[in-house]
């Protein structure tokens, strides 16, 4: 098998790139780190969308594509919300990031077995993970920037945020596993 090396590919690795790059802003002792953060975090968000649109308009989707973007997906977000929680270490904030990335770890492990067993489609990327990851990804940025906006608590309200995406993304896990059990058992 080779691995080809396309534009949404291409978009993808950028993606992967820009985790060291918002790594170093994070920690630098500039009055617009967060700001910059945030803006790193969009711009991945972005080419998140970008490389599966182009992919599918494009008709250049590959397997490695296919591998590679939700890896890129999971190493952003793991990364930011260790960087968060270590900046606003608290065990409110800790808890409901150590739920998404453990969520993330097993979901990931179930299709990789449930692909062994020839029944990957069993756990495809249902609706409400989608509205997790759409909870998850204002409330990480929200977080990343936490400085209040015209008066608007930003920090506070990615609080709530990451709490209903850590709600939902148990939701989801348990829809996935209840899923892979029916395979299971029916074999």
């Amino acid at each position: 098998m080779t691995i080809e090396f396309n534009l949404p590919t291409n978009i993808t690795l950028l993606r992967i790139a820009l985790i060291p790059l918002l790594t170093a802003v994070f920690y630098l002792p500039w009055e617009y780190s967060n700001l910059v953060c945030t803006l790193i975090f969009i711009l991945a968000g972005f080419t998140d969308w970008l490389d599966g649109y182009l992919a599918r308009k494009l008709q250049m989707e590959t397997p490695f594509g296919a591998f590679l973007d939700p890896v890129a997906d999971k190493l952003m977000v793991a990364c930011v919300l260790v960087l968060v929680v270590q900046q606003q270490a608290s065990p409110y904030l800790a808890i409901p990031a150590a739920v998404i990335i453990g969520r993330e770890i097993t979901i990931a492990s179930l299709r990789e077995w449930m692909a062994e067993l020839g029944q990957r489609a069993t756990v495809k990327v249902s609706q409400l993970a989608k509205w997790k990851t759409s909870a998850q990804m204002v409330s990480i940025g929200m977080l990343l920037f936490r400085d209040d906006l015209f008066g608007i608590p930003v920090n506070a309200i990615g609080y709530g945020l990451l709490y209903i995406a850590a709600i939902l993304t148990l939701w989801s896990m348990i829809n996935y596993l209840n899923a892979a059990l029916a395979v299971i058992t029916e074999k």
